[in-house]
């Protein structure tokens, strides 16, 4: 029991030590525009990393939800929304006040983003649950559970530091586009989808 906690905490830390990032900027959002608010950051993740979970349990039984070479076109939903908020930042550009529209408005879009950032975990997590069995596979997605809360308390934390507010006051209309921006082509690049789509035409 000892090794399946030690290696659940393991592997959750190593596929998701980037969602610390993500749901910083979220609860930055959040204090500086109001949305998406703090409840739909929290069940937002919890959808997205229940949602991969269950794809992985899926595809340890031997059915493969998603085609894992296309995976990385997940990518594009915090590409896109990453686009959207500069566009709104450039918008705004010349006036007085920064934007308005946060990168994520809603429990739909963070459980998007979430799902998008943790594609490749499908690919750690499937021959896991293959291997360890039910009743260890239950212990670890329990541990999974409880490390979300640990990153959004993080995220929050890190969210509400002074410092770390006064900078996103300052700049956080175009670093949390940026942010979204970069996860959403480093998935997209890392997956080699490109070039599978190039090839196709």
């Amino acid at each position: 029991m000892a090794a399946t906690l030690g290696t659940a905490c393991a592997v959750f830390a190593g596929t998701n030590v980037d969602d610390v990032v993500i749901l910083t900027v979220l609860f930055l959002s959040a204090r500086a525009k109001g949305r998406p608010r703090p409840w739909q950051i929290v069940t937002g993740q919890y959808a997205g990393i229940a949602a991969l979970v269950v794809v992985s349990g899926v595809a340890a039984l031997g059915l493969a939800v998603i085609p894992d070479r296309w995976v990385g076109l997940l990518g594009l939903v915090p590409l896109a929304l990453g686009v959207r908020g500069l566009v709104a930042a450039l918008r705004a550009s010349g006036g007085a006040d920064p934007p308005s529209t946060p990168v994520a408005t809603g429990v739909l879009s963070v459980a998007s983003i979430t799902v998008a950032n943790g594609a490749d975990n499908v690919s750690v997590y499937t021959p896991l649950f293959r291997t360890i069995g039910p009743a260890a596979t239950l212990l670890t997605v329990v541990v999974f559970a409880v490390l979300v809360a640990v990153w959004c308390a993080a995220g929050s934390w890190l969210g509400s530091h002074k410092t770390v507010v006064e900078f996103a006051e300052r700049f956080g209309h175009w670093l949390v586009p940026l942010v979204f921006v970069g996860i959403g082509t480093l998935i997209v690049l890392e997956s080699g989808v490109v070039g599978r789509l190039i090839a196709l035409l």
